[in-house]
């Protein structure tokens, strides 16, 4: 059996305090450990931001990848070894700006991986410019006069294009948030958790009181196998926010569908590498 202990490092941690990484860091530790998993059977994969940080501070297999391009690496791994269980930690900005045509991609495609996206409405690491996710009319350093574009909607965007768990947590619940991300482990195919966070040092608006104040978990009568239903759930523009999970139907995984992977993970498929040193040797000889 393992415990919280076995997932956690002395890497130092500089996250501003109050930050809501530390909600999200704490309940995938016990998702983690409530599912049993070892530190060697996980593979985190993130991009950059403070988000991305999260693998640092956690004992397991990770890939600290470019900005936006953390579903590309996730891709190839899952093809590469599709028994292990991939993570891909990321922010708003890393996922859905720079990353957003991956995020498409990856959705398309059903790739087993579960996408984590610590969402704040701001990029944290460059000093809280505003990400895809902040609300018209938000200031920032860098739209002093306010933010002037509609803010994504991250879900519906998930939804329309087909992915078969969507879900949304808020890092000020931490036994709700393990619970989904547990579920989207569970999940067969592309799970996405956009995870509500505040950013004490840059957004002002969008703090843990104002969350609290307008978070409500999804009712229970919500039916999560219909997709129009989920749909209009997260189009609502009312005063509340709704986390839970918004829809769960599974379908046909991208590795599911490549017959060579079917039966064994390419990494355990054996190879001789006599043919590709002759090729190697001619080559060397040509030039």
């Amino acid at each position: 059996m393992v415990s919280t202990n076995d997932f956690k490092n002395d890497y130092p941690n500089h996250w501003c305090p109050g930050c809501g990484n530390f909600g999200i860091l704490g309940a995938l530790q016990s998702a983690l450990t409530g599912m049993n998993l070892s530190p060697h059977d996980i593979l985190i994969i993130s991009g950059i931001g403070q988000a991305a940080k999260t693998p640092h501070f956690l004992e397991c297999n990770c890939f600290h990848s470019l900005h936006g391009r953390a579903l590309p690496v996730a891709t190839g791994a899952k093809l590469a070894n599709h028994d292990m269980t991939v993570l891909v930690s990321t922010g708003d900005g890393d996922c859905y700006a720079e990353g957003g045509n991956h995020f498409m991609h990856a959705i398309r495609r059903n790739i087993d991986v579960t996408l984590m996206v610590h969402n704040n409405g701001v990029y944290g690491l460059t000093k809280g410019q505003a990400s895809p996710t902040a609300g018209e009319g938000m200031a920032t350093k860098s739209q002093p006069e306010g933010v002037i574009a509609a803010a994504f909607n991250p879900l519906a965007a998930a939804l329309v294009l087909g992915a078969g768990f969507v879900a949304r947590g808020f890092s000020g619940d931490g036994d709700h948030l393990e619970e989904l991300i547990t579920a989207g482990i569970r999940h067969r195919g592309f799970s996405l958790i956009d995870i509500l966070q505040p950013c004490v040092s840059f957004n002002r608006i969008n703090t843990q009181k104002w969350y609290k104040e307008r978070v409500e978990k999804i009712d229970n009568s919500h039916d999560t196998n219909d997709r129009n239903a989920a749909l209009n759930l997260s189009m609502q523009n009312d005063d509340r926010i709704l986390t839970g999970i918004f829809l769960r139907r599974e379908r046909t995984t991208y590795t599911d569908r490549i017959g060579a992977l079917k039966d064994i993970p390419l990494t355990s498929v054996p190879y001789d590498l006599e043919p590709l040193r002759k090729i190697l040797h001619k080559h060397a000889e040509i030039n």
